[in-house]
């Protein structure tokens, strides 16, 4: 793909694709989503081990090297994300929206670049009323490129302390940029979890399909359950039963 233009290049969205968890549909999905609800250019970036089948309009960019020593078998959970925080990202300057590969956005995102602050963030769905729990949900964050190369440079060289500390790179970036007052969250109904917020409650939840929130703009899948998952509706599972939440294929039309 060409480089960007110089009026894109102030506003980046950026994604991830690394593995065989996701596939180049998640990449070409996403776009897609954000090209009907971002108003104005935008430049969208996926950083990726392999471009196969990824549309034209998305530039894609190499995984910057994180270098984490895994074991044999060890799950690299999410801390590759933490390369976005590259003091030179392929050379891209200007805010940047990253968003996760198995969202589905439903809603307006222009206001993701409109609130003010350095760093944003979703508020975790876990014990979110717990005193002095301040981790976010690196679902969807936003920062200005290369502001906050620190972070990066401190877990490449406490790789071990961090890792025996923090749980995931959410809660590590969450507590190094709350401890230098720059960690704000987006307005709590903006990003609702499909677990806590779209499946009604039991006994509904066996007849009544999964709702999309009142402004809602991105609706976040966290744990056990993604898209596809909720797409079909999980059947035959007590208190946990779910089905089919069909505008998911609406919103994912390509």
């Amino acid at each position: 793909m060409a480089a960007p233009t110089a009026a894109a290049q102030q506003r980046h969205v950026i994604c991830m694709k690394w593995g065989t968890k996701y596939g180049p549909e998640y990449v070409n999905r996403l776009y897609a989503m954000v090209r009907r609800n971002l108003t104005g250019d935008f430049h969208f970036v996926c950083l990726t081990d392999d471009s196969t089948g990824i549309r034209q309009e998305v530039h894609c960019l190499p995984i910057p090297d994180l270098d984490l020593n895994l074991a044999p078998g060890e799950r690299d959970g999410a801390w590759q994300k933490l390369t976005t925080f590259e003091a030179d990202l392929h050379g891209l300057r200007g805010t940047a929206l990253f968003m996760d590969l198995d969202v589905v956005v439903v809603g307006s995102l222009d206001g993701f670049f409109e609130q003010p602050g350095s760093f944003r963030i979703i508020r975790d769905y876990v014990r979110p009323w717990q005193f002095g729990r301040i981790t976010g949900n690196s679902s969807i964050y936003r920062f200005e490129l290369g502001a906050h190369a620190d972070l990066l440079d401190y877990f490449r060289t406490h790789i071990n302390e961090v890792r025996s500390q923090f749980r995931n790179e959410q809660a590590y970036l969450s507590h190094r940029l709350h401890s230098q007052g720059k960690l704000q969250y987006w307005p709590q109904a903006w990003c609702p979890s499909f677990k806590y917020s779209c499946i009604p409650a039991w006994p509904s939840n066996y007849w009544c399909e999964p709702i999309v929130p009142a402004d809602a703009r991105v609706v976040i899948f966290h744990g056990e359950c993604n898209p596809p998952d909720a797409l079909a509706g999980r059947r035959n599972k007590r208190f946990r039963h779910m089905e089919p939440a069909r505008w998911i294929a609406r919103y994912w039309n390509e």
